[in-house]
């Protein structure tokens, strides 16, 4: 998607626009109906203002003030249903996102244990990976498992004789053991 964007910002002499990068994503995903299977956000800063678009898998876009996707969403989106308001501060921004990340992870088993923070500006983009890591793993064991060759045994077996029809020839017999 970058090197499209990219190629179409050098073609129009224009800076890419978010709406832009969201139609094109939003048209490769209908044309998959849902079997590509992401769903995603897209954020960033043009001239035409700020944006912060939701795709579904199936292609459907929504223009929204705040969202969350993915299996710790419902969680996630009561926080931010709760306590969004027009006007915050970057660090109440992110203070918000951090708490709706962390009512994911802990109220739904399939989203993770890391709270990662993107602050999109129209002069930079800060990216702050692991800016919260919960469960981290604490003990790790200082040799790895060794196991010697053949050390599982074998319970029984089960040989089975196929017998391959190649079209417009002869039958070959074959024997495959296990």
């Amino acid at each position: 998607m970058s090197s499209e964007l990219e190629l179409l910002r050098l073609n129009t002499g224009r800076v890419s626009r978010v709406m832009t990068a969201a139609s094109r994503l939003q048209w490769n995903l209908w044309q998959y109906r849902g079997n590509i299977g992401a769903a995603l956000i897209i954020a960033g800063v043009d001239p035409k203002g700020k944006w912060l678009a939701q795709l579904s898998p199936e292609g459907t876009t929504s223009y929204l003030p705040y969202c969350a996707m993915g299996s710790g969403s419902l969680a996630a989106i009561a926080i931010l249903e709760a306590k969004f308001r027009d006007g915050l501060t970057q660090d109440e921004a992110v203070d918000l996102v951090q708490e709706a990340i962390e009512a994911g992870i802990f109220h739904d088993l399939g989203s993770g244990s890391n709270v990662d923070v993107c602050i999109i500006t129209a002069e930079k983009t800060d990216y702050r990976r692991n800016y919260r890591v919960y469960n981290k793993k604490e003990w790790v064991k200082p040799t790895p498992y060794s196991f010697p060759p053949r050390n599982t045994p074998i319970l029984r077996e089960h040989n089975i004789k196929l017998e391959v029809v190649p079209v417009g020839g002869e039958r070959v017999g074959m024997e495959i053991e296990k």
